[in-house]
């Protein structure tokens, strides 16, 4: 038999989230935007380059939101705000490539992150290739994961897209880029232990 609950108690977190309607819980919030944004500075993330192309166009964007949800199948999502012209063509075209970046590739993630710059200047100076999608894989990539879309939902500014991974390209280079404290850094493999 169960005891009887202590109505003077006061909910757990959890009891008053269940409590609080959903919608509610995701819009409303003490945090401010950049104090949210500051905090997620300190967040290490891997720097890539998201690219699609297709009936919709070529399109491409520096992205940090990048994560694996399951190897069965092999997902990742891949969050892209929705103010970009590579989120509509990414959900038109149902394809797109994660390249992940090296560490010689911070002008490229800069390339593809400033504003105004067209896709053919974002694009240039680097050798692309079609996977089985169709999306551009860069060839000096660390590793490119080509995507189908699986799904997309949308959370405030971004699309939320589910991408499985049909093909992946490796290339020689241990060391990562990575986006740490608002700037670019080369993260390789540990050195062994003595």
């Amino acid at each position: 038999m169960r005891p009887a609950a202590d109505p003077t108690a006061r909910p757990t977190s959890s009891a008053r989230d269940l409590a609080t309607p959903r919608a509610e819980r995701l819009t409303s919030s003490p945090i401010a935007v950049l104090e949210f944004r500051e905090a997620m500075s300190r967040l290490g993330a891997a720097a890539t380059v998201v690219t699609t192309d297709g009936p919709a166009g070529r399109f491409g964007i520096t992205a940090s939101a990048v994560c694996s949800v399951t190897d069965a199948p092999p997902t990742l999502l891949v969050c892209i705000n929705r103010a970009t012209r590579l989120h509509d063509a990414v959900l038109a075209n149902g394809a797109l490539c994660v390249n992940l970046l090296g560490r010689d590739h911070e002008a490229l993630a800069l390339r593809f992150a400033r504003r105004g710059t067209s896709t053919e200047e974002r694009f240039a100076g680097e050798t692309w290739r079609p996977l089985v999608t169709g999306a551009p894989a860069l060839a000096s990539a660390v590793v490119a994961f080509d995507c189908r879309v699986a799904a997309c939902r949308e959370v405030g500014t971004h699309g939320v897209i589910f991408a499985e991974v049909v093909g992946l390209v490796f290339t020689e280079k241990a060391e990562s880029l990575v986006y740490f404290d608002r700037a670019f850094h080369a993260l390789g493999a540990a050195a062994p232990a003595p």
